[in-house]
Parts: structure tokens; sequence; C-alpha cells
């Protein structure tokens, strides 16, 4: 891939699967905090730590309290990116312990996904959804959505995390290649999102009712 944002000690000729299964390789064993991995990613390796933060949410695996840390690692990415500020977060999030034992699988599994990603992605593609200033800030303001979205408390039913963590995935990497067809499946993905939400929103509201009504019928 092209204008891959670099991580610290990471092979810039790798493709970007390789550059991440490398990162995932070097986490430690036990435990894992966010602020150890921003020290493996520069500033302008945002949108690479966002793929990575994206991985476990693509596979069946639930890991509680991971969609909230990362979910609002994500957003702040995206509130940088709006701003263009650097990138902060707050110490609690920062410093969280997650399991790493736990979190490697799911990032390796995930890596399928941006390994299919980058067979289809091409630079500068359909520009006009990725060129201008006005397309900048709607296209920060899908991705912050999709990080809303992923933080959402609907982890555990299924499929709630993983349409906007694709989301969030196909952002990143239009987002770095500036491929505007990514970000147009990105867009896609976060309608589909929503759709979701409000089929689970509306069929619970539906159930409650119901219940309610035998309770006191």
């Amino acid at each position: 891939m092209t204008d891959t944002p670099r991580a610290t000690g990471i092979d810039p000729a790798a493709s970007l699967g390789q550059q991440l299964e490398d990162i995932i390789e070097r986490l430690p064993p036990d435990t894992l905090s966010l602020g150890e991995l921003l020290e493996v990613f520069s500033d302008e390796g945002l949108l690479l730590l966002t793929i990575l933060l994206t991985l476990v949410f693509l596979i069946p695996v639930s890991i509680p309290g991971v969609s909230t840390v990362f979910g609002a690692a994500i957003l702040l990415v995206g509130i940088s990116r709006l701003f263009n500020r650097p990138l902060w977060l707050p110490a609690r999030v920062k410093h969280k312990a997650l399991p790493a034992d736990r979190l490697r699988p799911g990032l390796t599994g995930g890596l399928v996904w941006v390994r299919r990603m980058e067979k289809i992605s091409r630079p500068h593609r359909l520009r006009f959804f990725v060129d201008g200033p006005g397309q900048g800030v709607f296209n920060n303001l899908a991705f912050i959505l999709a990080a809303l979205l992923l933080m959402a408390p609907f982890g555990f039913v299924p499929f709630s995390n993983t349409l906007p963590a694709l989301a969030l995935l196909l952002y990143a990497i239009g987002f770095i290649q500036r491929d505007g067809g990514a970000i147009l499946l990105g867009h896609l993905a976060n309608i589909g999102t929503i759709i979701y939400f409000s089929v689970l929103i509306g069929g619970g509201g539906v159930a409650v009712r119901e219940l309610f009504q035998r309770l006191t019928g």
C-alpha cells in the first residue's frame, strides 16, 4: 500500500498487513495499555493504530471493556484529525490494563480483513470522495460517528461491534491510500450499522411492550 504512516521500528518496505503482524508479535505477554501502543506509533501512524485497534472486533471474540477503551481512543484520533491537533488521551484510557494474551488471537485473526482490503484498495481512486476541505470534514465526522457506534452498549449482540469496526477499517485504509472507494464503502458500513442498531432498538422496544402487556393483562 502507498502513503502508509509508519510505526516506529517497523520495516517501511513491508506491506500494511506485515507491519501490523510485526507489531502484534511484539506485544507484551501479559497485559497491554494504549500508552504502550502509542510508544510504538508516531503521530503520523495514528491511522495504523486505528486499524490495529479495530482488528479485535472483526472476528467473533468478546473481551469485556475493550470496545469502550478502544472506541474512546479511536474517537480521540478522529477528533485530533478533525481539528488537526496532536492526539491526547485521558490517563484512565491511556493506562488501563488490557489482557494482551486474549487480545493477541483477536488481533491476529483480524489481519485477514486487512489483507483482503490491501488486495482491493487502490490509491487515489474516486478522488471526489477524498479531496477538498469539505470532504475532509465530512469524512472525519463520519469516522467519529463510527467510533461512537463502536462504543454503543450492544457488545453482546452479534455484529454490533463488527459493523462499525469494518467502517473504521475502511476509513483508515481510505485515508492512508487516498482511496475514495474505500471511504465510500466506509460510509455504507456506517449506514448499515445505524440501520442495524435501529432494528435492535425497535425490536427491543416491541419485546418490552409485549412483555409488559402480558404481565399487566
